[in-house]
């Protein structure tokens, strides 16, 4: 007798991800590079692995949900957290990027 056995399939991200252009002229990665892999390992569960992948996973999250929430209520100090929220970025993607550098040389 055949059994029917539930299996949930996820779709796989990585078959419909851009690949670096900086990469693939220059050889080096960009300050972007394993940003699509860090997003499909967050959908997948795995947080740790995604921050692994790119530091400045959860920075950029948490910018793009104040951003969001900031379109429908408004903030007192609005305009003084997003700045520091793009620089707490920013000087992740930056910080990570040279680490990532460092170590390939």
């Amino acid at each position: 007798m055949m059994q029917l056995t539930p299996t949930i399939t996820a779709i796989n991200l990585e078959d419909y991800m851009l690949p670096c252009l900086n990469k693939q002229l220059l050889g080096l990665d960009c300050p972007g590079c394993g940003l699509q892999r860090s997003v499909d390992l967050l959908l997948h569960g795995e947080f740790v692995a995604a921050f692994q992948m790119y530091p400045a996973i959860y920075p950029i999250l948490i910018l793009l949900s104040f951003l969001i929430t900031s379109s429908f209520v408004q903030f007192k100090y609005s305009r003084q957290i997003k700045l520091a929220l793009m620089l707490m970025t920013a000087g992740t993607v930056i910080i990570s990027y040279i680490l990532k550098m460092n170590n390939l040389f």
